[in-house]
């Protein structure tokens, strides 16, 4: 019985160190996609970049990023987490160094563009993995740690930059062109160390019951389940991108950050994303083990979420940072336990042979979503209307989200595919 608890307690452990090890991962894709909004002051001085060329260089990312969402979906499906998160990962490494050689607008759509291909794998492969070694009760849990890796890529990215900017004129290159360089070389050594230590689990691991053949994009797209989550991520994502792609320059703008407060405090939202990551998670978690269905348990836990996002219509009549700063870190939890959860119901829906096309409709959905909000935000600006418009829609889209998963999916359970389809 001995020998029995601790294998199993092995065997637990070397479940949530491949989950820590996708939560680097994942933190690594956040800095990459945070070196644009941050250094951009300093990409200006040598390539002049205006509020609407800005929201098209985020609707190259997103549009590719959304795209290969899906098609890292598929990916994943037929060559598996292991081979399939590798090629992922070095490409987008490569693809985040490229930014550094960029010499005008066209080199950085193009630099966006691939980044935003080879990013848009890395969730499908981090939830994949999840139910590969996760039973369905820890998952919503082990996707809060995964997800929290955004929230320490999206930390790590303000002191980190502001620091290169600041004192990496090496080699007689600008200091931007060094950030990409260098987030870029992170990728790179992950990829190596994913290569040497993770390995598919046994199959006496796969809990998953056998449901036939694996069900189509059209058979997916046929369920009012899946059109609703994926048109909850469309809007819920519209607001994460335009806070992530848009608050360091509402910060230097509105605000009158500079590169100093960008490193003391600029952080901070992202932690508290990171805060409200593990916290998603977890209460999904508890709600399970006391009993709580899964349909209750995710429930409770994505409408407390949309509940702290509407408070940032306030920011723009608050003068003080201290004030912006907390608004801005409520929304940012709420955001990130949201998105947590949101992240697990593809393994409540779908089975594992059909996640990797569940996960990906959904990043495409949220990343459209993402490049509307971004091109609507940056004509808004460009025509005088300021920050107030754009923040009062963003802080109503999660809410109606969480409604829409309401009327959509009455009871999140197993979906069944075996026979009619259509609702």
């Amino acid at each position: 019985m001995a020998a029995s608890g601790g294998l199993r307690a092995r065997v637990m452990a070397g479940r949530w160190a491949i989950a820590v090890m996708i939560a680097v991962a994942i933190a690594i894709s956040y800095l990459d996609r945070q070196t644009l909004p941050w250094a951009i002051k300093y990409i200006e001085a040598d390539i002049p970049i205006g509020n609407q060329t800005k929201a098209f260089l985020d609707s190259a990312f997103l549009a590719t990023y959304g795209l290969m969402y899906l098609g890292g979906g598929w990916l994943l499906d037929r060559v598996g987490t292991r081979a399939g998160f590798l090629a992922i990962m070095v490409f987008w490494s490569l693809a985040c160094a490229s930014h550094g050689f960029a010499g005008g607008i066209a080199a950085l759509v193009v630099s966006r563009l691939l980044l935003g291909m080879g990013e848009g794998g890395g969730f499908p492969a981090a939830t994949r993995a999840v139910a590969e070694w996760f039973p369905p009760e820890r998952r919503a849990a082990a996707m809060g740690l995964v997800n929290a890796g955004t929230a320490v890529g999206a930390v790590i990215a303000p002191p980190l930059i502001a620091g290169v900017l600041a004192y990496g004129n090496w080699f007689g290159l600008a200091s931007w062109r060094w950030v990409f360089f260098l987030t870029g070389g992170l990728g790179l050594a992950w990829a190596l160390w994913w290569f040497l230590t993770y390995r598919t689990p046994p199959e006496s691991m796969d809990e998953e019951i056998a449901t036939g053949p694996a069900p189509t994009l059209a058979m997916l797209l046929s369920r009012r389940e899946v059109r609703g989550v994926v048109g909850a991520k469309f809007l819920s994502d519209g607001a994460w991108y335009f806070y992530l792609f848009w608050l360091p320059k509402y910060l230097f703008e509105a605000h009158g950050f500079d590169l100093k407060q960008a490193a003391t405090i600029g952080w901070i939202p992202y932690a508290a994303s990171g805060v409200g990551s593990l916290c998603g998670g977890w209460l999904s978690s508890r709600l399970l083990s006391s009993g709580r269905s899964v349909n209750a348990a995710r429930k409770i836990a994505l409408g407390l979420s949309a509940a702290c996002m509407p408070w940032v219509m306030l920011a723009p009549t608050t003068a003080s940072v201290a004030a912006v700063i907390a608004i801005f870190s409520l929304a940012f939890f709420g955001q990130q336990s949201w998105s947590t959860l949101v992240m697990t119901l593809p393994t409540d829906l779908v089975p594992r042979s059909a996640l990797g096309r569940l996960a990906g409709l959904v990043g495409l959905g949220g990343a459209f979503g993402g490049i509307v909000m971004g091109q609507a935000a940056g004509w808004a600006l460009d025509m005088g209307l300021g920050y107030t418009p754009v923040l009062t829609v963003a802080a109503m889209l999660h809410m109606i989200a969480f409604a829409l998963i309401c009327i959509t999916i009455p009871r999140i359970t197993q979906l069944d595919f075996t026979g009619r389809v259509l609702n």
